[in-house]
């Protein structure tokens, strides 16, 4: 059975103990500036040697000749290579191979193929603080199915809407409902969307109508244990191979983001922005929430190959939460590895807009102004116990990838009122849009369970975190069960910029739904990602900056997260351009 994912006691506005997804924020204050200690890398292969065998991904930083003639002299071995995107995949028994790339012209740099190992920071390494403890601990010591408010029973149904519609304030605020959106452009089958996350449930009731299980691939093995320090990672493989079927999640978190994006309208649960669109598993995550790099590159990259038309991206490419191309306080074979993360991301990126593939991804939970970034002391992030992080201080040249790079849209998340969620993070040069994402503490002193965001659960996760009992009944708040039509169905409440991306993702499909002409390569629809962004953008409502501006969030939420928002009506680092419209998007036609 699958291990719990979740910590006994939850998090702050979590529900169970993810890890670099973009969905579940903890209440902890923005990073201070930090002090930094140097890493040694390790990884799961076990010490370096000069008879072992090490795979690296290598970015070429002009033609691919010169790369190419880089690589061996270096005494590399190219194993397969996407010329176009000017990626890699390097054998080397050199130890000092990565060194050796990191200081080459033709070459942008090399990161283990593998996840980063670890070394212990020294004293030095304590994180500086500024986390209001008290509060954070407070939250942390909520138990697993009390200290929030529990969730009402849905009331009756509007007429043609789905049984827990009542439970969607999302939907309504968008205008995602059967007299709204649906009305005019419920979407189109001819529409692709992209799910790049830890998998989908495909065989879930209120997915399975949508699933596109032939163009799914999953890019991922499961890793069970870390080989050095003996740290569970993914828990025990679920299949020999150790990889899992492409309708398959045993996180839970990718089948959330599919489910807000295209639940259909069949009588069961709920219904997604764009009900109607195919749903494609790109799986790119681990079953804990890691998404490292070339899972990540290989999927952006499918997308663009495969004809999706949007893709969502609810999460940041491990190990580096910000990736500093020369940060002092990174070793050069560090800042190698950042050049390289940020590199082959921005050419994988670049490659799917150039194949008509829009973009979209979460901005992040640290609760920080993307465009005055201080401090990062999580990276890096692996293995599980985050001994191989240190602190940095850290600037606007450092990017967290995929969502800083260029054609990626960043979307803020927002709670029922429309005020900016406590954790999202912000910024003038990021934000391009803002959506629901959930605020548990949105005009409530306690944790508010229905201030999240509802959408389908698989069975096989909820068994496993304890969340249904043995008759199939929900244990937790956070669970809701639907038995509409004699079929038993399961849904769950988070919150995060994880969720607010792709209720953006669902209206871009609406727009390529109405917009969209005939894509003479792979078949359906295709739309020009600049005009689905342009369109995304206008037909957002446009949204002022609170006042009195700071905002500072009433409690519980720390004075720690006070924001400021800077820009206009028009345009702002809250919410950009303004938040999303289903309805005004399906009056395009």
């Amino acid at each position: 059975m699958r291990r719990s994912l979740r910590s006994p006691t939850p998090p702050t506005g979590e529900r169970r103990g993810r890890r670099r997804s973009r969905g579940l924020a903890l209440l902890a204050a923005p990073v201070a500036a930090l002090v930094a200690v140097p890493l040694a890398l390790t990884l799961p292969g076990g010490p370096a040697s000069a008879a072992s065998s090490r795979t690296y991904l290598v970015v070429y930083s002009g033609s691919a000749d010169a790369g190419r003639a880089a690589v061996a002299r270096l005494g590399g071995r190219i194993e397969s290579e996407n010329a176009e995107t000017g990626l890699a995949v390097v054998t080397s028994t050199d130890a000092s191979f990565e060194t050796k790339a990191g200081t080459n012209a033709a070459l942008v740099g090399a990161a283990p193929d593998s996840p980063i190992g670890y070394a212990a920071p020294d004293a030095a390494g304590a994180a500086a603080g500024g986390e209001d403890q008290s509060f954070t601990q407070r939250e942390r010591d909520l138990s697993r199915s009390g200290g929030g408010t529990k969730p009402g029973k849905p009331s009756k149904p509007a007429a043609g809407a789905e049984p827990l519609s009542s439970l969607q304030w999302d939907m309504q605020m968008m205008g995602a409902t059967p007299t709204g959106s649906y009305k005019y452009e419920p979407g189109s089958k001819g529409v692709l969307v992209g799910v790049i996350d830890t998998g989908i449930d495909g065989t879930h009731p209120d997915i399975a109508p949508n699933f596109n299980k032939g163009l799914s691939r999953n890019f991922v093995t499961d890793i069970p244990t870390d080989p050095v320090s003996g740290e569970e990672v993914d828990g025990p493989c679920e299949h020999p191979s150790c990889k899992d079927p492409i309708d398959e999640d045993d996180d839970g978190h990718g089948t959330h983001v599919a489910s807000t994006i295209a639940s259909p309208i069949n009588g069961l649960g709920i219904a997604g922005v764009a009900p109607n669109v195919q749903l494609v598993n790109v799986r790119a995550g681990q079953d804990s929430g890691y998404f490292f790099l070339k899972p990540t590159i290989d999927a952006i990259t499918y997308a663009g190959d495969a004809g999706i038309d949007v893709v969502n991206m609810s999460f940041y490419t491990d190990p580096y939460l910000f990736n500093c191309k020369a940060n002092p306080a990174d070793s050069p074979e560090r800042q190698a590895e950042q050049r390289t993360i940020i590199a082959a991301t921005q050419r994988a990126v670049a490659y799917a807009s150039r194949r008509g593939v829009t973009l979209i991804a979460a901005s992040g939970n640290e609760g920080s102004d993307l465009g005055h970034p201080t401090g990062d002391d999580t990276s890096p992030d692996y293995p599980p116990s985050g001994s191989a992080a240190y602190p940095r201080v850290i600037d606007n040249s450092c990017l967290s990838m995929p969502s800083e790079a260029p054609n990626v849209l960043d979307v803020n998340a927002i709670g029922p009122s429309k005020r900016l969620s406590y954790y999202s993070n912000y910024g003038l040069e990021q934000t391009v849009v803002a959506a629901p994402g959930g605020d548990a503490y949105d005009g409530s002193p306690t944790r508010l369970v229905t201030n999240e965001i509802l959408a389908a659960y698989p069975k096989n996760v909820a068994e496993a975190n304890g969340d249904i009992d043995a008759d199939g009944n929900p244990t937790s708040e956070f669970v809701v069960r639907d038995d509409s039509k004699g079929k038993t169905s399961y849904y769950q409440y988070l919150q995060g910029t994880s969720m607010a991306s792709p209720h953006a993702v669902g209206v871009a499909a609406i727009i390529i739904s109405a917009l969209g002409h005939k894509d003479p390569r792979h078949g359906g629809l295709t739309l020009d990602p600049a005009i689905v962004q342009q369109q995304l953008q206008r037909t957002a409502v446009a949204t002022p900056c609170p006042t009195p501006n700071p905002y500072v969030y009433p409690a519980p939420v720390p004075a720690s997260y006070t924001k400021t928002c800077e820009g206009t009506t028009r345009f702002n680092g809250f919410y950009g351009n303004g938040i999303v419209s289903a309805l005004n998007a399906s009056r395009l036609h």
